[in-house]
């Protein structure tokens, strides 16, 4: 199995299989343009520009159900997307990835991809483990999303290599990027 077999409509309603993605690299991302991780996109945007021709593909799944931090509609969303952070990579349509109507797509990925906790040894990973401990236990149970800005690294061959909360920063990321595609 692999992300080949999902489809998913993008942000302006056309159906898309993810086999149109075969051998690139993706980072597929659930997002919140409002979300006090939304600088993150900054940093999408900047492997993107850097790793595109080498063959990365980044993939952006709007998502309201943290805190209500994605609450406009489609058109909305890529508007604010394209004039606040510059956004060219691809954006699709706003899903749920968490609970029974969670997209297959990322069903399947928490599931290839456990989650592991956040990183103790930063106050970000602190402060978002208790967040969550103490506001939403129900969301840091098992291995679904956590919360907005939840990363994905997908080898060329569609398989689910990594998984990076949403405390880590995209630039953090970019040597495991540029190890998948060298290989």
């Amino acid at each position: 199995m692999s992300v080949y077999q999902y489809e998913a409509r993008t942000i302006d309603g056309k159906p898309v299989c993810l086999s149109a993605y075969r051998g690139k690299v993706l980072l597929i991302v659930n997002t919140a343009s409002r979300c006090g991780y939304s600088k993150q996109f900054e940093g999408l945007q900047q492997l993107y520009d850097a790793y595109r021709a080498a063959g990365l593909e980044i993939l952006g799944f709007p998502c309201n159900q943290f805190n209500d931090k994605e609450p406009e509609n489609n058109a909305q969303i890529q508007t604010y997307c394209d004039s606040r952070f510059g956004v060219t990579f691809g954006l699709f349509e706003k899903i749920e990835v968490i609970g029974a109507d969670a997209h297959p797509l990322f069903q399947y990925m928490t599931g290839q991809a456990p989650f592991r906790g956040f990183d103790p040894q930063t106050s970000e990973g602190r402060w978002m483990r208790e967040f969550l401990m103490e506001k939403y236990p129900g969301i840091y149970e098992g291995d679904g999303v956590k919360w907005n800005f939840s990363k994905f690294l997908i080898d060329r061959r569609g398989r689910v290599k990594s998984r990076y909360e949403c405390t880590i920063e995209p630039a953090d990321i970019e040597p495991d990027i540029r190890y998948l595609l060298l290989a």
